[in-house]
């Protein structure tokens, strides 16, 4: 009986490893060239910063490389540096998933990037106004509080717990002997 709960238990995490396994591995579709490439974080929200990676100690990018998406500019990483910074377009749709292609040396390669699905909000400056303090509520404990609800309340409380207990207490016909 136990080698079915362990083997029910294994089968279990299998399927959701292999359910939770991102697209591009599913599909075999890795982009592999000669160096390593990579986009951190592979998942972001539209507006927010990706660095870009190339892992150069391994060879084969030794030049200028080119990297480019639909959802942000085009950017050169130069020969003495291994990576970049770039910002996502507002305008990224949330749910999608973008390629990112890189070319160096003749090699390209790609990578997605993926736009979470929450909405961007665009960030908007806070006003200042020194001339005003800080409204800070309504005053006293019972600021906003309707006493005669308050009361009802404890009322049907009081009530509920007083029948659970008259109840449990009970005696029925069986009890008497």
């Amino acid at each position: 009986m136990r080698a079915i709960r362990v083997a029910s238990a294994a089968l279990l995490g299998v399927s959701a490893l292999t359910f939770c396994a991102p697209a591009s591995v599913a599909k075999g579709d890795n982009g592999i060239t000669p160096f390593g490439f990579s986009v951190l974080p592979s998942t972001v929200t539209a507006g927010e910063q990706v660095t870009l990676l190339l892992e150069r100690d391994h060879g084969g990018c030794r030049g200028s490389a080119t990297v480019a998406s639909a959802v942000f500019d085009t950017v050169v990483i130069p020969p003495h540096k291994s990576q970049t910074t770039v910002v996502v377009d507002w305008d990224a749709k949330p749910g999608a998933v973008y390629r990112v292609a890189v070319t160096c040396d003749g090699v390209s390669g790609s990578a997605a990037l993926t736009i979470s699905g929450r909405h961007p909000v665009a960030p908007t400056p806070v006003p200042l106004n020194p001339g005003r303090g800080v409204h800070a509520g309504e005053g006293g404990s019972f600021a906003g509080f309707d006493v005669k609800k308050l009361g009802m309340g404890a009322l049907l409380i009081t009530g509920s717990v007083g029948a659970a207990y008259h109840f449990s207490r009970r005696r029925t016909g069986d009890d008497s002997a």
